[in-house]
Parts: structure tokens; C-alpha cells; sequence
């Protein structure tokens, strides 16, 4: 994805059918087994998603998706964050604009640059420096159809060139919106500042979306990410 881009695509078909049913079929009886899924009807995030589900691994990276990702990135990348969002009738909520400015680390350590820290579900983020973000990307996996009625992401093209916008001076007779429908068994691709929000669903149907975070920067140390997966 390079710099001129608008700071996201969208591809179809990247997986089959019975691929996304052998994914949703896997995440299930992990939700059912698993102590650190949470086993309600309303589950909406499983945070340190590839830690938790590693045999999905080989199946989410298929031969589509890594020539697709080497299309556009290059080589060099590891998995930095992963999580599994589920959009369930009964677990709706709406994300105004924002961008994605922290990532997860193990411990909290003082360090020139990295600032802003927070805990989100028992997981350590802090916003590290400018510098760190602009070359990581996100693969957002769809597993429905994904559209303006059921939260699908609303972005603003090219606004990941512009370094970190405070939100609320988003002009929107200036700023162009779109909205990103993803069928299932397709995914989208997005730098993290790119300024993206996502409304509540105004349907039934279910949007369970994996989203992974990628990174090719070491941490300075002793600072080190929470979650490292890299691929084989």
C-alpha cells in the first residue's frame, strides 16, 4: 500500500466458503472450551486472538492472503496485535472517529517517545512515537457481510498522511467519507491512522471480523510487545 494510496483496500474472495466455515466452526468451540473467551451470548472481542486460537494460523494465511500482503507490504512483518470482534444483535455498540495510535506491550517502562499509557481489558498500550506507526498496517478478516447496516467501517480516504488529527476538527463538508462493505470471505487492508469509525447495526445479522495488527519495528529496549507471532 503505498504512500499515495487512500490508506485502505478491499479485496474479495480471499477465502472459500468452507475455509470461513472451518474458521467460524474453529472460534466456536473455542468459545465454548476456552476459560478466557467469554462464554455468554453476547461475546464481542477476544483480545490476543492468534495466542489463544494458533491452529487458525495456517488457515486465515492462506496462499491469497500472504501474496496479498506481500503484494503490498513487502516482506519483514510480524503479527503485533490480534483480536476477534463479534457484532451480535444483542452486543451493539457505535465507535466514533478515531485513529489507532498505541500498541500492546508487555510491561510499562519509562521511555523517551512512548506516552499516553492505558489498560483495556487487562492489556498495556501506550502510543509510541510517530515514526513507529506510519510503516505498520491491519488486515481486518471478514467472516459475514458487511455493510452500512450492520456497522460496517466508515473511513476518510488519505487521512493517514496527515499524522495524528485531533478528531474533533474532522470537517465533514471537507472530508469525504466512505463507507467500507466487505463480503464475507473478503478482507480490508488499513493503516492505522487512517481516521475510521463504526456505527451501531441497524440489522440482525452477525459482523465477526478478525483483526490483525502488523509491525516490522523492534522496541527499544527493554520494552517489548505483548504479542509477537511470527510467521513461518
Amino acid at each position: 500500500m503505498a504512500d499515495e494510496d487512500p490508506g485502505f483496500s478491499i479485496h474479495f474472495e480471499i477465502y472459500s466458503k468452507a475455509e470461513i466455515s472451518e474458521i467460524i466452526d474453529l472460534i466456536d468451540n473455542a468459545h465454548q472450551n476456552n476459560l478466557s473467551f467469554k462464554n455468554t451470548s453476547s461475546l464481542y472481542a477476544v483480545r490476543r486472538f492468534i495466542v489463544e486460537l494458533p491452529q487458525l494460523v495456517p488457515i486465515l494465511f492462506n496462499r491469497n492472503l500472504s501474496e496479498l500482503i506481500y503484494s503490498k507490504f513487502g516482506t519483514g512483518y510480524f503479527i503485533s496485535k490480534s483480536i476477534y470482534f463479534d457484532k451480535p444483535p444483542n452486543s451493539n455498540w457505535f465507535v466514533a472517529y478515531h485513529q489507532d495510535l498505541t500498541i500492546a506491550v508487555e510491561k510499562k517502562v519509562k521511555m523517551p517517545g512512548f506516552n499516553a499509557w492505558t489498560v483495556k481489558h487487562d492489556q498495556l498500550a501506550v502510543q509510541p512515537p510517530l515514526s513507529l506507526l506510519v510503516n505498520n498496517f491491519t488486515v481486518r478478516i471478514h467472516l459475514d457481510d458487511t455493510n452500512d447496516h450492520n456497522g460496517a467501517l466508515r473511513v476518510i480516504p488519505g487521512s493517514h498522511m496527515k499524522g495524528i488529527c485531533r478528531t474533533d476538527m474532522i470537517d465533514r463538508n471537507f472530508d469525504s467519507e466512505v463507507i467500507c462493505n466487505v463480503p464475507g470471505g473478503g478482507v480490508m487492508l488499513m493503516r492505522p491512522l487512517l481516521l475510521h469509525a463504526s456505527s451501531k447495526s441497524a440489522s440482525q445479522t452477525r459482523r465477526r471480523v478478525i483483526h490483525i495488527e502488523f509491525s516490522k519495528q523492534e522496541l527499544p529496549e527493554p520494552l517489548q510487545w505483548a504479542e509477537k507471532y511470527i510467521l513461518e
